[in-house]
């Protein structure tokens, strides 16, 4: 296993030889993101776009894009202007499409740096073909129209004022409507019918974008879970997010996807503990038997769930222990019983699962939140570290 070393942040301090191992960190295994790029890719039978946003949900937005690529995605998905323009900073120049922005917001930069725009209404339009009038370039832009999911994008009843405006503005040379796109809203449950609700409304929108001359190179609807299940929503390029990560996104499916994170800490404190005994804030937790009591220094600051008390459990010693009594800001209980456990040993709170420690998901299960949440909220305080694993 080959560790990668972060550019270290602003701020902070390089590492030493001698400097202690961080109390937590979150490893992530760039192999395994190439590896699910390359599975997406060739089920989908399609390109495939690798959805960064968030830094890449909590995973490192440049590593993993690299990696994403790589493995064989060719575009790259964003939320934020910021986060776009954030890859093109870091000399990243795959083509990368950015669809959460305010049409008051200065969208120039992106027109500037070959960022494609989604465009779901007609002001945004408009900002759009501003940034391209200064810049003295057409904008790349893609048409975003609501098939069902009432969030973002363009509303059915606008849409062919929407169309019209874009074909004007192509016609002057101010923008190249590259993509028409839409977002599903039940693709975790392919047989639902909501899925071809949607497909027949985005059917509708195309061939009506067609019949105002806007003929658009890249039709996008399918998520990861559509990708790897859905077929017939995959239209020219699907958009893979948790599948890129490893997570299998349609429960009891499974696609060969490796989980990229691990996360862990370092045991700070051991104790004995009588049965009955109390732990944690309003002792809601009572050690069921005599045993002992292992300290963790991550908290909810960190990311670890509090809703999680009294459900989840760790890996520690070659087996699962419970976690023991409410999460507090910066440390949780472990309730060793009479098994193995202490000081510097390595808790492992989620992996790949293949040691028989917890997955993220189990994480989410037992939070009650999407497993993406659970990705997303890991704090600053864990140090992020880069590996690339042998292929499994």
């Amino acid at each position: 296993m080959t560790a990668i070393t972060a550019r270290p942040s602003a701020g902070t301090r390089p590492c030493t030889a001698s400097a202690a191992p961080p109390l937590a960190e979150v490893e992530v295994d760039l192999g395994a993101i190439a590896h699910n790029a390359g599975v997406l890719r060739r089920i989908a039978g399609v390109p495939v776009m690798a959805v960064v946003k968030a830094d890449a949900f909590g995973h490192g937005a440049v590593p993993v894009a690299r990696a994403a690529l790589a493995g064989g995605a060719t575009w790259l998905g964003v939320a934020t202007l910021a986060e776009a323009l954030h890859l093109r900073a870091d000399g990243i120049d795959a083509p990368v499409l950015t669809w959460l922005y305010g049409a008051d917001e200065d969208v120039l930069p992106a027109v500037q740096t070959g960022v494609a725009l989604s465009v779901p209404s007609l002001p945004h339009l408009h900002a759009v073909a501003r940034a391209a009038a200064a810049a003295g370039v057409p904008a790349v832009i893609h048409l975003k129209v609501d098939t069902g999911l009432h969030r973002n994008g363009c509303s059915p009843a606008d849409w062919l004022g929407l169309v019209r405006t874009a074909a004007q503005y192509a016609a002057r040379g101010t923008v190249v409507v590259e993509g028409i796109w839409s977002h599903l809203a039940a693709a975790d449950h392919p047989d639902d019918p909501l899925v071809d609700t949607q497909l027949g409304v985005f059917q509708w929108a195309v061939d009506l974008a067609g019949a105002e001359g806007v003929q658009a190179s890249l039709r996008h609807m399918a998520n990861s879970a559509a990708a790897l299940h859905a077929p017939w929503t995959r239209f020219d390029l699907v958009r893979a997010g948790l599948g890129l990560y490893g997570v299998e996104p349609v429960p009891g499916r499974v696609s060969g996807l490796r989980p990229a994170m691990t996360f862990r800490a370092r045991a700070v404190l051991a104790k004995s503990v009588r049965r009955g005994a109390g732990v944690s804030y309003g002792h809601e937790y009572r050690a069921p038997q005599d045993g002992r009591l292992l300290l963790v220094p991550v908290g909810y600051a960190d990311g670890v769930p509090t809703t999680t008390s009294h459900r989840a459990e760790v890996w520690i010693g070659g087996r699962r222990a419970r976690v023991a009594g409410r999460v507090a800001m910066d440390q949780f209980v472990v309730d060793l019983a009479d098994g193995p456990g202490q000081v510097g040993d390595e808790v492992v709170l989620f992996g790949p699962g293949t040691r028989g420690e917890p997955t993220a998901a189990e994480w989410a299960a037992w939070a009650g939140c999407p497993v993406q949440q659970v990705f997303t909220g890991l704090g600053r305080r864990v140090v992020r570290r880069y590996t690339r694993a042998a292929q499994r």
